[in-house]
């Protein structure tokens, strides 16, 4: 097998660590489970998995992690094989790093490294690129950095799965630094423009409802189909990362706009969550909070309390403001269950008895779109709530106010019998005080 550039993928060996008698093990992840989706990383970037195992441990060993009989075993294994890149699906410590590369005669990374490695073969846009490449250096900051190598021409990424032989560098501290601030310099400028968008889109305003969720739970696939899109939707984790934004129509008409995000992942590190921080500002300013759930997954539910841990940590504590200066209240959160082609029938009834007894849940699929109908009526459902009624007298002559209100609210009744047209609309408490202050600052024009 050879990737699209003719060079075999690397031969990969991938060890999962769990160590015996914690409690807190992942949200009580099997050690099966917390292998596979080490293997669903490295399978991401397309690495030729050889073999793959769990490795239970009493507890770690400082200078490599696993204990002697293991270090040895899996040497031996490197050599029957000919293995030239172990993943270990946990965090090592440089000085780990380092003795199971001499160890073992070959490349080793973790499970932050994989990550890193895929974020940088997936980032397309600008803003992405300057994220994962800031993550990478905070990352390669107290250890070796490598050169590139035929993997990072082969699909992107930034060295950390080069093959035995490769070159290493040591790179002068205080030049890392220099680029790390100039990065953060890069991504403020990001940060100020995407605020500006924000506040562009508040004046037209359109609510924003962004999709959130545990990696490869379907988020994407729900995108495309909520908005006839064609962004890339794979069966693989971290398909998606950069933000994409659609504007869509809701059933009553009302015009709202759709953010699709990057995918959370258990102990996502903690670099990635500061570098991504810019783009993840699009669920903390979003007006609805879509949590995609892949009900077919069998860790379904320890996913959900690391997304939930995850937005927990986003919103605490950031200051929502709309455009008038006045603080919004927290957005409404709304859990979607997807992925129910894929489940049995005793399942779908429970899920559905379920969703039956909260507002707040409801089941579909997006991949058929069974269940998508009703997910915008519910948007449109908690959107409505938040808006109240008023009636306003509105001068004839004044098409483009008589339009405004037609176009961001919904007209219950109109009485044109009168010297103006009395409206009674449905609309949004921003855009009442928005509609307000425009008819007082018509009537001091007068």
């Amino acid at each position: 097998m050879t990737t699209e550039t003719g060079v075999a993928p690397t031969r990969t060996l991938v060890l999962q660590p769990v160590i015996r008698g914690t409690a807190d093990n992942k949200g009580g992840r099997s050690a099966d489970t917390l292998l596979e989706e080490t293997a669903g990383l490295a399978r991401a970037i397309a690495l030729d998995i050889v073999s793959m195992r769990a490795v239970p441990l009493n507890r770690p060993r400082p200078s490599t992690l696993f204990g002697g009989g293991v270090v040895d075993e899996v040497h031996d294994r490197i050599d029957a094989d000919e293995i030239g890149l172990v993943i270990v699906g946990g965090p090592l410590t440089p000085v780990q790093q380092r003795n199971l590369e001499r160890a073992w005669s070959c490349k080793v990374i973790d499970r932050t490294g994989l990550i890193l490695e895929i974020f940088g073969a997936r980032a397309r846009t600008r803003e992405g690129q300057l994220q994962v490449e800031l993550a990478a250096l905070s990352y390669q900051r107290s250890r070796l950095v490598r050169s590139w190598t035929h993997l990072e021409r082969q699909r992107g990424g930034f060295g950390f799965v080069g093959g035995p032989g490769e070159s290493q560098i040591e790179i002068d501290r205080r030049l890392i630094d220099d680029r790390i601030t100039k990065l953060k310099r890069e991504l403020e400028q990001v940060r100020r423009t995407r605020g500006l968008h924000r506040r562009a889109r508040a004046r037209v305003p359109y609510p924003l409802i962004a999709l959130a969720g545990y990696t490869n739970a379907g988020k994407s696939t729900l995108f495309n189909r909520i908005t006839n899109s064609d962004v890339y939707a794979e069966d693989m984790l971290f398909a998606t990362l950069d933000p994409t934004m659609r504007q869509i129509e809701l059933p009553s008409g009302r015009t709202a706009i759709l953010s699709d995000t990057v995918g959370f992942i258990s102990d996502l590190p903690t670099d990635l969550v500061a570098a991504f921080r810019a783009t993840l500002e699009e669920v903390t300013a979003a007006d609805v909070i879509v949590h995609v759930r892949d009900c077919a997954d069998p860790d379904t539910d320890a996913q959900q309390q690391d997304v939930e841990a995850i937005l927990e940590n986003l919103l605490d504590g950031v200051e929502r403001l709309g455009d008038d200066g006045v603080p919004k209240k927290p957005p409404a959160q709304l859990e979607v269950l997807n992925k129910i082609d894929l489940i049995d029938a005793s399942e779908r009834a429970f899920l559905a008895d379920r969703a039956r007894h909260s507002d707040d849940v409801l089941m579909l699929s997006a991949e058929t779109g069974e269940g998508c109908d009703a997910f915008l009526a519910r948007i449109d459902d908690i959107l409505a709530a938040d808006e109240s009624v008023e009636t306003f007298d509105v001068s004839f002559s004044d098409g483009a106010a008589l339009a405004w209100l037609y176009e961001k609210g919904e007209v219950i009744e109109r009485d044109d019998t009168g010297a103006n047209a009395r409206i009674t609309v449905r609309l949004a408490p921003r855009d009442i005080a928005r509609f307000r202050r425009r008819l007082d600052q018509d009537m001091v024009a007068k």
